[in-house]
């Protein structure tokens, strides 16, 4: 799959324009020009790094929505040896914006649930692009009640509008995010609204995005500092849909580190600290002047 470039990589997409052009002209010649490649490869590779060290709220708010990144059944595949997915809520329709279903990680079985967007137009319209209804938050319930009978580890990936994998916004993600550990991939984001819709609210007009991205504090990094994230996974050079397998491994390693961790701690103090944990959220301590 081709590299889809976003505005502000433009200079790293003219680099590798010119290392494809290098690539073709040696294949069809014999002209020996693996130094100039391997040149203009360093430099295409440093200036990523470049770029990449400065990133805007904004930019990183586009990455998560790239439309190349790997979704919930992307790294479903990757991490699990086994996966038996279910479906419905028992009670109206399947959801396909979430699914769900019985996996297994190291010979350990878990239930897992996630958002899932589409990657065409047709997909896109049957999982409604990755927003739930109200039968999909019934089947992530159903199905935690069925890891809960059978004493089942649960993980989460959460990837909607307005573990995040991708976007992780409003009460879509907060439907299936309390959690004992919350992890965020290094360029997902995690938020009460898009910046959008916050620039269109406070601003009236959605040009104020960037700004609005920015006063969110959506970023891993900055959510990590205001102590509502326990660990950022950090993603290839380039973001995860450089390199979906790697991005999936540091995935993959978190969750068996985690999952060894609190399978080792009773249920009962498992449930008090993640209610300790919520209740900590938004506490402050007035200063005098």
């Amino acid at each position: 799959m081709a590299v889809a470039f976003l505005d502000f990589e433009q200079p790293i997409a003219e680099l590798e324009a010119k290392i494809e052009e290098l690539k073709h002209v040696g294949s069809d010649s014999e002209l020996n020009i693996e130094d100039e490649i391997g040149r203009l490869q360093a430099k295409s590779r440093q200036l990523t790094v470049s770029i990449f060290a400065s990133l805007t709220p904004w930019q990183i708010t586009q990455l998560a929505r790239h439309p190349h990144r790997p979704y919930t059944l992307d790294y479903v595949a990757a991490i699990c040896s086994e996966f038996y997915e279910l479906h419905g809520d028992r009670m109206y329709a399947d959801d396909g914006a979430i699914i769900g279903g019985l996996g297994r990680i190291d010979e350990r079985a878990l239930m897992i649930i996630g958002h899932q967007k589409g990657r065409d137009t047709k997909e896109r319209v049957r999982r409604n692009y990755g927003m739930p209804k109200p039968e999909g938050y019934r089947k992530a319930l159903r199905l935690m009640r069925l890891a809960e009978r059978f004493g089942l580890p649960l993980l989460t990936l959460i990837d909607t509008q307005t573990v995040v994998t991708g976007e992780g916004g409003s009460g879509g993600a907060l439907g299936i995010g309390v959690c004992d550990r919350l992890l965020m991939l290094q360029y997902s984001t995690y938020s009460v609204i898009s910046p959008e819709g916050c620039a269109s609210i406070l601003w009236k007009s959605q040009d104020k995005k960037e700004v609005a991205a920015d006063s969110l504090n959506l970023t891993a990094d900055r959510l990590h500092k205001l102590g509502l994230v326990d660990e950022i996974l950090e993603e290839p050079l380039g973001g995860a849909h450089r390199d979906p397998a790697a991005s999936a491994a540091s995935l993959k390693a978190a969750v068996v580190r985690y999952l060894n961790e609190l399978t080792a701690i009773p249920a009962d103090e498992l449930r008090a600290a993640r209610a300790a944990k919520i209740a900590s959220f938004g506490v402050f301590a007035e200063t005098a002047a």
